[in-house]
């Protein structure tokens, strides 16, 4: 893993000279499932040191799948999509992106939504997949207040236990410090106002959580169906295109609990693949929205429109 300060360094050099990875404010997907209306919009993108994925990895046979998906080994610049959903008066987002103090070049979501005509005090639910910085750290204000005044909040229960440990910050390690301390003293902000769901459980009407645990340890991903019509929602446990898809079964630099996210990826694709389940990938390429493929070696993304 990296530092906070790793990340910004590397995304402020590439800023500099380039707009790599940032989507337009407007920039938005839709889908409908009966009457539930899905809106992909963009907080930005990230830019991370290839090694933040890629550092465990075998370097010999990873040189190929990069080729194939012309992505650099050194540098990634992966979007940020968040999922909002809008049914009768619930106004739904899942995840809040970064805000201003994460990476350089997100922190674009309030622009995104304005651009759909939904504000702040629009928003009645947020269902976090998981606490890490570019889901969960655009939540306040720049006074430190709820940045979505009217809204309830729902956290699977193992996460939420895990960030406010209060052992976490002192076991995760001395390059996610600064993840454990900022995800406390957010989600102390709303403790008063926040609501815990399990592994199967219905959280809100047509709305079920799935564990997918690994890349954090509560993290959960988002079912969301009407009738025969699902689409999952996965946050980040299949968190890019190219070599998570390639290599689901190779450890990833990113996840925290390396062995568990590499065997979550693995069932999660064979059952996405085999029900052509339609995906939302949080750092997906693209607007996230697709479908997952197997091939003879594995699997590939197939984006929406492809």
């Amino acid at each position: 893993m990296f530092t906070r300060r790793e990340i910004l360094a590397g995304g402020a050099s590439l800023a500099a000279g380039s707009t790599i990875g940032v989507f337009p404010a407007t920039g938005h997907a839709s889908l409908k499932l009966g009457d539930i209306q899905l809106d992909v919009v963009s907080d930005g993108s990230l830019t991370l040191p290839g090694n933040f994925i890629f550092k465990p990895m075998p370097k010999d046979e990873l040189a190929p799948i990069l080729g194939k998906y012309n992505q650099s080994a050194e540098v990634l610049t992966p979007p940020c999509n968040v999922t909002l959903m809008r049914r009768g008066d619930r106004t739904i987002l899942f995840d809040v992106g970064s805000g201003p103090d994460f990476s350089p070049n997100s922190g674009i979501l309030l622009d995104s939504l304005a651009a759909l005509d939904v504000a702040p005090e629009d928003v009645t639910d947020i269902v976090f997949t998981h606490a890490h910085p570019d889901h969960l750290w655009g939540l306040l204000d720049d006074f430190d207040d709820p940045l979505f005044p009217q809204a309830t909040y729902l956290i699977g229960k193992s996460e939420w236990d895990y960030w406010m440990n209060p052992n976490t910050v002192s076991e995760i390690g001395e390059t996610r410090v600064s993840f454990a301390v900022g995800a406390r003293r957010r989600l102390e902000m709303i403790e008063d106002h926040i609501a815990f769901f399990k592994d199967g459980q219905e959280i809100i009407p047509g709305v079920a959580a799935r564990a997918t645990f690994g890349h954090t340890p509560g993290h959960m991903a988002i079912e969301v169906r009407d009738r025969s019509e699902t689409v999952m929602i996965l946050g980040d446990c299949i968190a890019n295109h190219h070599v998570a898809f390639a290599k689901p079964e190779w450890l990833s630099g990113s996840d925290q609990d390396q062995e568990t996210a590499a065997q979550t990826r693995v069932s999660l694709m064979d059952q996405l693949s085999h029900e052509k389940t339609k995906v939302i990938g949080y750092h997906l390429q693209g607007n996230g929205i697709g479908y997952v493929d197997k091939t003879q070696n594995g699997y590939v993304f197939i984006a929406e429109g492809t």
